[in-house]
């Protein structure tokens, strides 16, 4: 017998080779976005460029038009952003398979969905939207009763959508319901609880909202634009699209319009504390002196007082419009610096007016260009973890509405506590105080108190006299 002398490959025990795993962590073209060349040399992003242009002009014009229209009209905005969210998320870990054997088991999601949206709106509206809503005393009864018993309804609700998943258990599908139980939860207070803070921005005056939203915008153009011609650096590998160059022009484009943006609030001057009444003149009454309450004051853009019926009565009879008018907050008056000594002679401005509202608005742009953009990574990495490239696909060259509200949502929360902290004064004023109650006590509360303080004031100038 010969001897084979022949070469071969070693054999594994199955007798196959056994080939690596190529990870899905990273997109094949990931390592071409960015390193080597500059993205405008790729001509076939033109086209995607041109198609998210084209959205984000749409987007913007129809963001433009609903801030014209007024507060109620925003909130209805912030409210469908939720619902596409929420219809987002929850497809995200949904299986057509184990759903056909759960009929009804979406429908429970969106119980919970507008339980909370019952609960938290219910919270921030309080009387002041029962002091607006309607002249009708009998609808204007019934919304009071509602908003009095509000918690109890929320809580009876959720107890039922609870009881409502426990009898909707089916062997085999325990995992998978209570999974998703759980993703539902997690959503509600994901999207709920950068939202009521957006809501309460808009109603703290609707600069607080704008502002905010707008810088975030002016952000994510201005990082797509610097990133696109003229982005080599890769910044960060959950988004391997994002570069260096992108991050840091959009940071100073930021920062330098949110010094810019706040200028044109210039004859905007409110912030959105209710305009205080003249309560010393001798003989008004109560309606009186609710009705004179409007009649010196400045129109305010973009900003928006909180509700007064008597005001709507007089001036709109409309809860859909936007202009309304309102007194300057010291935020909105301008300081003026000078300039001797730092420009030549024939520098033609002597001083300076800067808003004290413009510093506030820096602060703003900082948070907005260094620390929400990690608000757009997490969601990559999300995305990444369900190995999908967008959560929708509602807006062309988007993707969907949580992939344009990721850096939003973060903003939000910020400018909210932002805005308690730093702005809105931490001592009681009258003007705080007169703000409280015109919001929160029923117009025959409001008028019990009228007529009790005037006891009290007729009483000490008796014991003066």
């Amino acid at each position: 017998m010969q001897k084979d002398h022949s070469t071969s490959a070693p054999s594994t025990p199955t007798g196959r080779i056994r080939h690596r795993r190529r990870s899905t962590e990273v997109p094949p073209e990931a390592s071409k976005a960015n390193g080597g060349h500059l993205l405008f040399s790729d001509r076939n992003k033109y086209r995607s460029m041109l198609i998210r242009a084209y959205s984000s002009v749409w987007m913007i014009g129809g963001f433009a038009f609903i801030i014209y229209m007024g507060h109620l009209y925003i909130w209805a905005m912030v409210v469908v952003i939720q619902i596409f969210m929420a219809r987002e998320l929850f497809n995200l870990l949904r299986k057509a398979h184990e759903d056909r054997h759960l009929p009804g088991f979406r429908l429970l999601n969106w119980h919970f969905f507008f339980t909370a949206m019952l609960f938290v709106y219910g919270r921030i509206l309080s009387q002041q939207l029962v002091n607006t809503v309607t002249t009708d005393k009998f609808l204007y009864q019934l919304v009071s009763s509602l908003i009095k018993y509000q918690m109890v309804i929320c809580y009876f609700l959720y107890i039922a959508g609870f009881m409502w998943f426990i009898l909707t258990l089916k062997k085999k599908m325990y995992k998978y319901q209570f999974g998703q139980y759980a993703w539902t939860h997690m959503i509600l207070f994901v999207v709920f609880a950068q939202s009521s803070l957006t809501v309460a921005n808009i109603f703290e005056g609707v600069f607080w909202f704008l502002l905010p939203a707008s810088l975030i915008v002016i952000n994510d153009i201005a990082a797509y634009f610097f990133g696109f011609f003229f982005g080599r650096t890769p910044l960060i590998k959950l988004s391997p699209k994002k570069t260096w160059e992108g991050f840091i022009g959009a940071s100073v484009t930021t920062i330098f319009s949110a010094f810019v943006v706040s200028i044109i609030n210039l004859t905007c001057k409110y912030h959105g504390s209710f305009p205080m009444a003249n309560m010393s003149k001798e003989g008004n009454s109560f309606d009186s002196i609710l009705s004179s309450m409007f009649e010196e004051i400045r129109p305010c853009n973009f900003k928006l007082c909180l509700y007064s019926k008597t005001y709507w009565e007089k001036y709109m009879q409309d809860l859909s419009t936007g202009w309304l008018y309102c007194d300057s907050g010291p935020l909105f008056k301008p300081e003026y610096f000078s300039l001797r000594g730092w420009f030549p002679q024939w520098f033609p401005w002597n001083e300076i007016p800067v808003l004290p509202v413009q510093w506030h608005a820096v602060g703003l742009g900082l948070f907005a260009s260094i620390i929400a953009p990690f608000g757009g990574f997490f969601a990559s990495g999300f995305k990444r973890a369900f190995k999908v490239k967008d959560f929708g696909d509602s807006i062309p060259g988007h993707g969907g509405i949580t992939d344009r509200m990721d850096c939003q949502m973060v903003m939000a929360v910020f400018a909210y506590i932002y805005h308690q902290s730093f702005v809105v004064p931490q001592s009681y004023s009258v003007e705080m105080i007169l703000d409280q109650v015109l919001r929160n006590l029923t117009f025959e509360e409001q008028h019990a108190l009228f007529v009790k303080l005037g006891q009290i004031f007729q009483d000490r100038q008796f014991r003066q006299t």
